[in-house]
């Protein structure tokens, strides 16, 4: 089944709000935490076996790795403010330290690393962003970490739909290691609603057969679980809706399959 996390109430003594893990969620490859930090605290980790994208989604921090030190990083101080954030890569067998500069919310994006690649910043220039869709289907996407950029499984990808929009629309599918036709990857969404008080999104997660249907009201600060079938998104008038998506697999290609029920969507409107 697809699984809502909730936030907790209250951050641990490490500042941790939200957690996600292999076991947690049933699944192999896919981590995701959510941290918030007063500015002063820090936040140190080992990767181990796990290679790491940290992504600022609010505030200023300084972080050091083993062997790389960015200081002073951020710009956004809410992700609604739709520029590309600061992201750090940090390989497996390696550590990060967080400093928050202000107060700082951080996604720490987790899968299977084999140690390939050094430790780097993602800067906002090298964030591809593009406009994806028309019309009610439109939202802008930020490519973190896509897979023509290295790392050894992760791809993260931020997206923001415009209320009264669909995103992850029309639905498609990635739950097949059957390249090159289609590739298994896992998936977790993050959500953000602006204004958050009241506001919500909601998240279908479906297969053909429908042995998996459910449909999800998402507040803000959400994760969902998508570990199969297609997973459209809906952003209601008066809100409008970010996610952090996180993905990973046997084989980092996102190679995904159209619901061909919907799929007559992507043909032009005749007039």
């Amino acid at each position: 089944m697809s699984d809502l996390i909730v936030p907790r109430k209250h951050r641990d003594e490490e500042g941790k709000v939200l957690s996600v893990t292999p076991e947690s969620a049933g699944w192999e490859y896919v981590g995701f935490e959510v941290y918030e930090l007063k500015a002063g605290e820090t936040l140190e980790k080992a990767t181990e076996d796990q290679e790491v994208c940290l992504v600022l989604l609010s505030g200023k921090a300084s972080v050091k790795t083993k062997q790389a030190n960015f200081e002073n990083i951020g710009k956004r101080m809410n992700v609604f403010e739709k520029i590309p954030p600061y992201s750090v890569y940090v390989p497996s067998d390696d550590k990060y330290e967080v400093e928050a500069l202000t107060d700082l919310e951080i996604a720490v994006c987790l899968a299977p690393g084999k140690g390939t690649y050094e430790a780097r910043l993602i800067a906002p220039e090298d964030v591809g962003t593009e406009d994806r869709g028309s019309g009610s289907m439109s939202r802008k996407i930020h490519n973190i970490l896509p897979e023509q950029k290295p790392a050894d499984s992760l791809l993260v990808v931020e997206v923001f739909t415009p209320e009264g929009n669909w995103s992850s629309y029309p639905p498609h599918k990635h739950d097949q290691d059957n390249l090159p036709q289609e590739s298994y990857l896992e998936e977790t969404y993050y959500h953000k609603v602006n204004p958050a008080e009241n506001g919500f999104a909601i998240q279908r997660v479906y297969t053909d057969d429908r042995s998996l249907d459910e449909t999800l009201v998402v507040k803000d600060s959400n994760v969902v679980l998508v570990p199969k079938g297609y997973h459209p998104v809906s952003a209601p008038p008066g809100y409008e809706v970010y996610y952090l998506n996180v993905m990973a697999g046997p084989t980092r290609t996102w190679q995904f399959h159209n619901d061909p029920e919907h799929e007559w969507l992507f043909q032009p409107i005749k007039k």
